[in-house]
């Protein structure tokens, strides 16, 4: 039975400090990419990149081209060889992989210097694609459409492939799935790339406790948006900070609307690794709640935390993704509840990454999936609510491998696991891995510091 209760909220996690990925990960990585290169006879794959768009890139590289364009061609042999505009010139050596530098201006800023003789299919072919037979295009959008042919649909500026188009007689092929499709590269993680999401995940935690202390009536947007900032790390998502109606005149951002006492809110943070997202009311209790939603608590909060507590005591190594989202449509229907994205999604530099777990979905989720836990319900005439978070999911194996490697979060994962299991009455199996303190912790009512949703 759910119930809203007197409950410990949790307290900030202390001592978080980012862990850098290993050598050996990142020639894990590479690995990885070549034999997948290998088994699709690809010759070479060419790997777009923008601040919005780069975590593939990054994924080899380290670094992301800020706000320029970029592109990392590798070949089946293991040579790569790096597109860079101006600004990311100096940052060459720094790319965690080996890789022969290509300056392509037209990669840079408007009105920036074009200091070249050659035009870009020139620069292009200085990369050797022209070699290959078989070049697969890897941008960052798995296409999945049931009426097109995804192979050939590409989410990579047209003016490169126009160019590409011009100097190789090679098939092309959209790649995007070797990355983040189903058992793609980048879809489970070792011990030291969670211990590097871990972090990330963890700061968005302490920054969602520390911003829902923070809200009271009369205190603006941006007061407690202030609280969802931390370290200079950047955002993987927009931040939201929202009281009352959202969107206003189109704004997206906090503002210094101040809170009223009934005012929907809505709050979000994501950082590398992991997002926290919260709604509910600025009330204490029901009888605060707007006209017509007095049944808030019964006829939205309560089904939506018991589909969140189903989906952490049922989700394992093993299962299929369709069979998941069949547990989540028994407990929250969707014709009732309205909620139409996937419920739940794996993350990793970026806050979607993709999903295995959708309609009829035979894709196995497996042990190194980081996952958000993201069921969102839109019930007419009712404010939403959330609590969307994240997990990672291991093996016995893993979880020693984390335990030897990183003590320090192996003991913050007990703590958050006790946390769940005594205070929440939410039974995790030994297989997942909070990564922060705040998952599951649920506040409808945002001026009552004292009460949060549990399982009894």
């Amino acid at each position: 039975m759910i119930i809203l209760d007197k409950i410990n909220p949790p307290k900030n996690e202390e001592g978080l400090s980012p862990i850098e990925l290993t050598d050996e990960t990142i020639k894990k990585r590479k690995e990885a990419v070549l034999r997948k290169m290998s088994q699709d006879g690809f010759d070479s794959i060419i790997i777009y990149a923008d601040l919005e768009h780069g975590s593939n890139f990054e994924y080899l590289v380290g670094f992301l081209p800020r706000f320029e364009e970029a592109l990392l061609v590798l070949h089946s042999n293991g040579k790569a060889f790096l597109a860079l505009g101006n600004e990311n010139l100096n940052k060459a050596e720094k790319a965690r992989i080996k890789a022969e530098v290509i300056h392509i201006p037209h990669f840079s800023l408007p009105n920036q210097p074009m200091d070249t003789d050659k035009n870009i299919a020139e620069l292009l072919k200085m990369t050797r694609v022209d070699k290959a037979k078989k070049i697969g295009l890897v941008g960052w959008k798995l296409f999945t459409s049931k009426i097109e042919n995804n192979q050939f649909m590409y989410d990579i500026p047209h003016y490169i492939v126009s160019a590409l188009q011009g100097i190789v007689s090679a098939k092309f092929t959209n790649a995007t799935y070797m990355f983040i499709g189903e058992n793609g590269v980048r879809t489970v993680n070792n011990a030291n790339e969670f211990a590097h999401y871990e972090f990330g995940a963890a700061l968005a935690g302490n920054c969602i406790l520390n911003a829902i202390r923070e809200i009271k009536e009369g205190v603006s947007e941006m007061e407690v948006a202030s609280k969802l900032e931390m370290y200079g790390q950047r955002n993987s998502v927009v931040t939201i900070m929202s009281s009352g109606p959202r969107f206003v005149n189109a704004n997206m951002y906090p503002g210094s609307n101040k809170i009223e006492k009934g005012d929907p809110i809505s709050l979000t943070v994501g950082y590398k690794g992991g997002l926290q997202s919260r709604c509910g009311f600025a009330v204490n209790d029901e009888r605060e709640l707007p006209k017509g939603q007095e049944d808030y608590l019964e006829a939205v909060v309560k089904p939506y935390f018991n589909a969140v507590k189903t989906w952490l005591e049922n989700i394992h190594v093993g299962m299929k993704g369709g069979e998941l989202y069949d547990l989540i449509e028994k407990v929250l229907p969707k014709e009732k509840y309205g909620w139409s994205l996937c419920p739940g999604h794996l993350c990793a530099d970026e806050e979607w990454l993709s999903s295995p777990i959708y309609a009829n979905s035979n894709e196995v989720i497996r042990s190194g999936m980081l996952f958000q836990i993201d069921i969102i319900p839109s019930v007419k005439g009712y404010n939403g609510i959330s609590c969307e978070s994240g997990i990672f999911i291991a093996n016995e194996q893993l979880r020693r491998d984390i335990q030897r490697d990183y003590p320090e979060i192996w003991k913050r994962i007990l703590k958050r696991r006790s946390y769940m299991i005594e205070e929440l009455g939410i039974q995790i199996s030994e297989e997942i891995l909070p990564t922060s303190v705040a998952i599951a912790y649920c506040q409808p009512f945002l001026l009552d510091k004292n009460r949060a949703l549990k399982n009894v």
